[in-house]
């Protein structure tokens, strides 16, 4: 794995550009809703090789290993938890067969739906969930890590305290944010970014924000509490839900991209897209 190091060497050259969404576009190829993204992808591997095929096509420097969920705690609910190494392992050699000449981030995210993130109590369920997932993420050969969509600061130091201990190189963290810049759990975002740039983190920022007016101010407002390299990884726009219960995205890739602009004046100098964003997306930003 890189080092933090060797990682902010290669983000201080300039601009670095991460892949968009995976789960909207791996649905709208066929994904059925409610299933284990992770034990899909490895019974119908094609899906997503063409998708980070052509992200790397579009501009892409880092890809994310779809490992979003694959810690054992939610494996565990189609009976995968014992195989939670072999399946993280798995899943970055593919997306490495998929885009040979990228970085491959080995994805963990979230585990507030499993328990009580926000608990002290819960701290140990978190790093052993985390530890065993970083496991298989090393030993399949990931470049380094991405802890996205957090909703707690716990989570990443749970994160941080497993990679520590899996002896992990570079590691990047981005969590999800209110408008005002808070997190969801109330506390202020950017000073929990700072805590994180002192513990070690390699790049801090945001993802599955709405890409919209607010965005640049949200970076502007992040920015002044660090100095590492600061991600910018929103939505395409607000959502609206279809008659399906989809999330369906409307803002196109020229409109995303001015956005992305604004929020490289702003301090920004990581970029991708979350949901509802493309390849498309991805090239009209390494574009511009």
């Amino acid at each position: 794995m890189l080092t933090k190091e060797d990682f902010q060497k290669r983000a201080a050259g300039g601009i670095c550009i991460l892949d968009g969404a995976t789960g909207s576009n791996l649905r709208n190829a066929g994904m059925p809703k409610g299933c284990c993204t992770e034990q899909w992808v490895l019974e119908n591997p094609e899906p997503l090789v063409r998708l980070q095929r052509s992200y790397a096509e579009a501009g892409s420097q880092i890809i994310y290993a779809p490992t979003f969920q694959a810690q054992p705690i939610a494996l565990k609910a189609v009976g995968l938890d014992s195989q939670t190494e072999k399946i993280n392992e798995a899943l970055v050699a593919l997306s490495r067969s998929a885009a040979p000449g990228c970085l491959i981030a080995g994805d963990l995210t979230t585990l507030a739906t499993f328990c009580d993130s926000w608990n002290p109590d819960c701290f140990e369920l978190l790093v052993e969930n985390y530890s065993r997932q970083i496991r298989g993420l090393i030993d399949g050969g990931a470049d380094l890590l991405v802890g996205e969509t957090l909703l707690y600061q716990q989570e990443a130091e749970a994160i941080l305290t497993a990679a520590e201990l899996e002896g992990a190189g570079a590691a990047m963290y981005t969590f999800t944010m209110q408008p005002d810049g808070s997190l969801f759990s109330g506390a202020d975002a950017g000073k929990a970014l700072q805590e994180l740039e002192q513990a070690g983190a390699a790049a801090v920022g945001f993802n599955c924000v709405a890409a919209d007016m607010m965005t640049p101010y949200l970076v502007a407002k992040l920015r002044r509490y660090v100095k590492v390299p600061l991600i910018c990884k929103p939505n395409a726009g607000m959502p609206t839900i279809n008659s399906d219960g989809i999330a369906e995205y409307s803002m196109g890739p020229e409109e995303f991209a001015e956005v992305m602009r604004q929020c490289k004046q702003n301090g920004a100098n990581i970029f991708g897209g979350c949901c509802g964003t493309t390849p498309e997306h991805i090239a009209q930003l390494k574009r511009i």
